[in-house]
């Protein structure tokens, strides 16, 4: 019997494109002996089929894969504490399904792989679950996490623009701390997980917004322009892209108080 440490990776897979795969990332998957894939429900199959799309491209002969249903999550709640509180429970529930993978499907001495979209590092849950996992001591592991191509990056990339400015700061926030961050003189906003639409509340004040829904895929969403302008236009095509997926999963640029006029896209 081995004494030999489970070993996990966790893997940035980019935004959506498979070819913004990074080699460190391809190299790490033909290591695992099995992938762990956490299953959103069918509306996001999408998800899973892309992950196995990375896979059948990239990794040579047979490969393991396990699935297992992703806990629901309270997402009613919108004041701070409840939010705090229904996240943390979604977590917990998350690693016990995550814990039960990695002790039963993944035998010491083993390498287990996690396929995170984006890169782990930026507002992804994985690495703070497995670091519950490990204080809870029940199984043990160690992990090594590979960075991926963030769909900030992509955006970016996409509108072809720079993140930032000669010499400024930007601030990146989900869309229900938006508010908190204005004014904001210093610098530009990156806006993530808003789901409810919170650049409605910039409007009149000069700013540039650059959007993207479901960057990297064939369903990719772009538009830019002056916000006033393009606001109700993106709350549209918004609408309709969710009724037509059943999800969505988008962010942005605000470029607040530009200093000349952007050119066009």
């Amino acid at each position: 019997m081995t004494t030999a440490p489970r070993h996990l990776l966790v893997i940035g897979i980019g935004a959506g494109d498979p070819d913004h795969l990074t080699l460190a990332a391809v190299k790490a998957m033909r290591r695992a002996d099995v992938f762990f894939v956490l299953d959103k429900g069918r509306e996001k199959s999408l998800l899973t089929r892309l992950r196995r799309d990375i896979l059948d491209a990239h990794v040579p002969g047979p490969y393991r894969v396990v699935e297992a249903e992703d806990p629901w999550r309270d997402r009613t709640q919108d004041e701070r504490a409840g939010y705090t509180a229904a996240v943390r429970d979604w977590r917990r529930r998350r690693a016990d399904v995550c814990e039960r993978l990695i002790r039963e499907e993944l035998a010491p001495g083993q390498c287990g792989a996690f396929l995170v979209w984006g890169d782990p590092a930026l507002y992804d849950s994985t690495l703070a679950i497995l670091d519950d996992i490990k204080a809870r001591g029940a199984v043990a592991f160690d992990h090594e996490v590979i960075p991926g191509i963030s769909s900030v990056s992509a955006l970016a990339a996409r509108h072809r623009i720079g993140l930032n400015r000669v010499g400024r700061p930007i601030h990146i926030t989900p869309g229900r701390r938006l508010a908190e961050s204005l004014p904001n003189d210093d610098g530009d906003i990156v806006v993530m997980l808003d789901a409810h639409e919170t650049f409605q509340h910039v409007r009149g004040a000069g700013t540039w917004i650059y959007w993207g829904a479901y960057l990297g895929t064939p369903d990719e969403i772009l538009i830019a322009g002056p916000l006033d302008e393009v606001a109700d236009r993106i709350r549209r095509v918004r609408a309709e892209a969710r009724a037509r997926h059943g999800w969505i999963m988008d962010t942005y640029l605000l470029r607040i108080h530009p200093e000349e006029t952007e050119p066009e896209p």
